[in-house]
């Protein structure tokens, strides 16, 4: 560690400054309930398996407005999303493992399709709910999904499977099980932070009806974007708008709906990365059917809906004011988009100074010309490989992720080891140290270098 820094520099942990937390949009919603009988006394008891009525209600409107599914400009045929549709969670990835327990069997689900690189804390609830061994890497590429490659994989799978394979789970009219998962994050993924293209979206939900797959698009990244050119962030206020539809949205309108009353898409979304994580309050997307179906999930069956006296909290910070906004959506717009733009550019300035001369590689700008997420992913120069670098790099004060946990468990040669990747998270760190853990991390590699 150098000699300047006492506590290492965290460029690792991808989780939003707890100085970007709305604290006081949170106390008064806090204080707004607890002072309101009718509604603490309905926070404080076991409540709906589906979640809080009016948090639902203020969710599908919420979205609504966000992804514009109202206007033809949008999604062509969508309609305004209905609270049925909304299911509350524990955030999205105590969901994700609800999902397998509800939609999937050990037996009869023949596989886990994941797009790589991946988010790599998703393997483990996978392989809890019984896939070891059956988690398949697809390889990511400009457009966001190889799916060329998905199909030959499903279809070599067909020919290897027994049509006649029988669930374990016995059958139940809330649910249905799929003969394949497929996970992705479509908007802003982790780590490498590509956006899908609509074309290899629609592509998408055609192969998993064909298969009859379910997707679980964690749309956990959507709400925070901004341009990549700085200047556009002079307006007066940002826009408060999707860049493409949800694959969730395309599933509900693609050649006239979803083919079964579940459909084959849902769409995980937490306030996690936009309130603070500690909410552990989120939702799910998906048919009535679905919402339905996940919310009778044994653990909420019993316990009903997780977080449930924080989801009245973060109601009141979604109830409307006079503008049509909430306090949510003000803060997104006002606090959120501004200081991701900033710090976004303070980190890929820094990289473009400090290691790109050292034969560091950042990725293309995408089509879009919007950043978002909360990463950058970086190839290191041929000589150096993300373990060693990783571990010199704490030793000098920095702390960086390692690209190579974003590669599946069981491996996959299509897609690689991320070996020479790393990951710079820019939503942790004060703004000040982001350039200095940069600088840090560029004396650890000019060193390497010299060694190699």
């Amino acid at each position: 560690m150098s000699a300047t820094t006492t506590t290492p520099i965290d460029l690792s942990s991808g989780f939003p400054s707890p100085s970007l937390f709305p604290l006081q949009q949170l106390n008064h919603a806090t204080n707004t309930v607890l002072s309101t009988p009718s509604i603490w006394h309905e926070g404080m008891i076991y409540g709906p398996d589906e979640g809080h009525s009016p948090l639902r209600r203020n969710i599908a409107r919420w979205l609504s407005r966000f992804y514009h599914l109202d206007e033809t400009t949008s999604t062509p045929g969508a309609s305004k999303i209905e609270a049925e549709r909304i299911c509350i969670t524990g955030g999205a990835s105590q969901n994700l493992a609800c999902i397998l327990q509800v939609f999937t069997d050990p037996v009869y689900t023949r596989n886990v399709f994941i797009i790589e690189p991946a988010y790599f804390l998703a393997f483990r609830a996978f392989e809890d709910a019984g896939f070891v061994g059956r988690l398949t890497g697809v390889p990511e590429d400009e457009e966001g999904v190889d799916v060329e490659f998905l199909e030959e994989s499903l279809k070599k799978d067909e020919l290897s499977s027994s049509p006649d394979i029988k669930p374990f789970k016995p059958e139940r009219p809330y649910r249905k099980l799929y003969r394949h998962i497929i996970y992705c994050v479509p908007t802003f993924s982790n780590p490498s932070g590509r956006i899908m293209s609509l074309s290899r979206r629609e592509a998408l939900v055609h192969l998993a009806r064909k298969y009859d797959a379910l997707i679980i698009a964690d749309d956990v990244y959507d709400f925070v974007h901004f341009p990549t050119d700085a200047s556009s962030m002079d307006s007066p206020s940002p826009q408060f708008k999707h860049i493409l539809p949800r694959l969730v949205d395309i599933d509900k309108t693609l050649d006239g709906g979803p083919i079964d009353s579940f459909g084959n898409c849902m769409s995980n979304g937490s306030f996690s990365k936009i309130v603070g994580p500690g909410c552990r309050v989120g939702w799910a997307e998906g048919t009535p059917a679905f919402a339905y179906g996940l919310s009778q999930a044994g653990s909420t069956h019993s316990g009903g809906a997780p977080s449930h006296m924080m989801s009245t909290f973060i109601n009141e910070m979604l109830e409307p004011s006079g503008d049509d906004t909430c306090a949510v959506t003000r803060h997104i717009v006002t606090k959120l988009i501004p200081t991701y733009a900033r710090r976004y550019s303070l980190l890929a300035t820094a990289v473009q100074e400090y290691l790109t001369p050292l034969g560091v590689i950042s990725p293309i700008e995408n089509k879009y010309h919007v950043v978002g997420g909360f990463f950058l992913w970086l190839r290191l120069p041929p000589s150096l490989t993300s373990t060693e670098v990783v571990a010199a790099a704490r030793e000098d004060g920095v702390v960086i992720g390692n690209g190579a946990v974003s590669a599946l468990p069981e491996g996959n040669l299509r897609c690689g080891t991320y070996g020479d990747m790393i990951r710079l998270c820019f939503a942790w760190v004060d703004e000040e140290q982001l350039v200095e853990g940069v600088k840090v991390l560029a004396g650890t590699i000019r060193r390497l270098g010299k060694e190699a």
